[in-house]
């Protein structure tokens, strides 16, 4: 047994070469409580626990009293036993209580089908289809060594929450006709983000290769992804290639670097370049899945690096996101994005002139409230199924702002990546006080001991009454 603050990967490792039966590793009740420098310590460990194949089980439990109550126990148990002396070990061996830990449950099995659900919706342009399109994107599941503790709350919570909120925002625009653009939205809340971004690329298989009938077979500006909104001291353009000058995408960019330097001067704004590496197991960001279909497209992030632990890790709770950190992320987004969408510079609007300055008002009390229901539950891939209730609430959260939104169900591709889901995630341990095996030796040898006692004893007596009886009878005899 091991609590979260203890924990480390050289004390994971000799349990494991000791043959535990089991490792409980105890997670305090308020993570956000936790200090950073064990978040940050434990997001690294993740991938190397998940990486590593072992036959014994690793269990992830939140603390309450009873539990570590036994914690403490056993831990005592411990402790005392490596400043006693051989007698007082062996003496409290006897004595000390023990632990046996059960667990209720079948035995896990494999989950031979798994339905990959997406989530579109649309905003559409003053004039008709044929107009360009602004695709919109974030993917809602979660990940972590520990499937029913993955909340996913940065990753990809917050991108999820700007997404609605976007979404909330321009239906306002769209509405009426005076504020209604010339671009088509298209909002895509995808699924197995976390899998190689496979809903994203079997929607883009459907759309591009079995209809003739999509806003993204031609004429589409740019895709705009979110990823990791709600922390960080600064925003990172991720692109697999350069925009170019005089494309919508580049304005874009320059909108981007001009709200920002206007409004936002305390934030660090860059672009960050990458090529999309093929040989690579996992792709790094969902832009790049567009990339490979020759979309222009990119992803908005605070993280600098797609290999942030944070994106995969258990650690990624509520407390991670800071409302008014997303809230801010959030506006310079709306406000570059509106900017492109109603040409506002080339119409010569001032460069500090905030576009959503009335609907900002309850803007942070929209996206605490989204983000506090994206967090009440786990979004680990293999949890959410297309009948699910986060699926359901999140259709209706999108028909309050767009048109034909509509679910997309694919089968799982299971070999982009290699992966196995199994099902009994989640099972109760009961935990027995039981005595160790020298207890019950010693046990049987005090009996044994009393018994050879009382067996003398008896004899004695015996031989003694004999003994009175013989003398009894020759003083009669006198």
């Amino acid at each position: 047994m091991m609590r979260l603050v203890d924990f480390s990967y050289e004390q994971y490792q000799k349990a494991l070469r000791q043959s535990a039966g089991a490792v409980v590793i105890i997670l305090p009740k308020a993570m956000s409580a936790v200090p950073q420098d064990v978040v940050r310590q434990f997001m690294e460990i993740e991938p190397e626990m998940l990486a590593m194949e072992t036959i014994v089980p690793v269990y992830f439990a939140v603390e309450d009293a009873e539990l570590l109550s036994i914690y403490d126990q056993t831990q005592a148990a411990s402790t005392s036993q490596g400043t006693a002396s051989a007698a007082e070990v062996l003496l409290h061996t006897a004595t000390a209580n023990g632990f046996q830990m059960v667990t209720s449950g079948a035995q896990s099995k494999a989950v031979s089908d798994w339905l990959i659900t997406s989530l579109e919706g649309r905003l559409a342009a003053l004039g008709g289809d044929d107009l360009p399109t602004i695709v919109i994107v974030a993917h809602y599941d979660s990940f972590g060594v520990a499937p029913w503790l993955s909340h996913g709350a940065d990753s990809n919570g917050s991108g999820i929450s700007v997404l609605l909120e976007l979404a909330r925002l321009f239906s306002r625009l769209y509405t009426y006709k005076r504020t209604h653009a010339g671009y088509n939205l298209l909002f895509f809340a995808s699924g197995g983000g976390k899998f190689n971004y496979q809903g994203t690329k079997r929607w883009l298989e459907d759309n591009l290769d079995h209809t003739d009938s999509s806003l993204l077979q031609d004429n589409v500006a740019f895709v705009l992804c979110l990823d990791t909104l709600g922390r960080g001291k600064g925003l990172h353009l991720h692109v697999s290639k350069p925009p170019k000058e005089g494309t919508l995408q580049h304005a874009f960019l320059r909108e981007l670097e001009m709200v920002v330097a206007s409004q936002f001067p305390e934030v660090k704004f860059s672009m960050v370049h990458k090529k999309i590496n093929l040989a690579e197991d996992m792709l790094a960001w969902e832009h790049e899945r567009f990339a490979i279909r020759r979309l222009p497209a990119f992803t908005i992030s605070h993280l600098e690096s797609h290999r942030d632990g944070l994106r995969n890790s258990i650690m990624d709770v509520r407390s991670q996101v800071d409302s008014k950190t997303l809230t801010r992320n959030t506006r310079i987004i709306a406000e570059a994005l509106t900017r492109v969408i109603y040409n506002l510079t080339e119409k010569g609007a001032p460069a500090d002139l905030q576009i959503f300055t009335e609907q900002m008002v309850r803007e942070q009390e929209q996206l605490e409230s989204v983000m506090d229901w994206l967090t009440s539950q786990p979004r680990a891939a293999q949890l959410v199924d297309k009948d699910s209730t986060f699926l359901n609430t999140l259709e209706y959260y999108m028909s309050r702002y767009l048109k034909d939104v509509k679910q997309h169900h694919v089968k799982a591709d299971k070999r982009d990546p290699e992966f196995v889901f199994y099902d009994q995630l989640k099972q109760v341990m009961n935990a027995y006080r039981v005595k160790p095996a020298i207890f019950d030796l010693l046990l049987a040898l005090c009996i044994a001991a009393y018994l050879g006692v009382a067996y003398v004893a008896v004899q004695h007596f015996g031989l003694l009454y004999k003994m009175v009886q013989r003398l009894s009878l020759k003083s009669k005899q006198q």
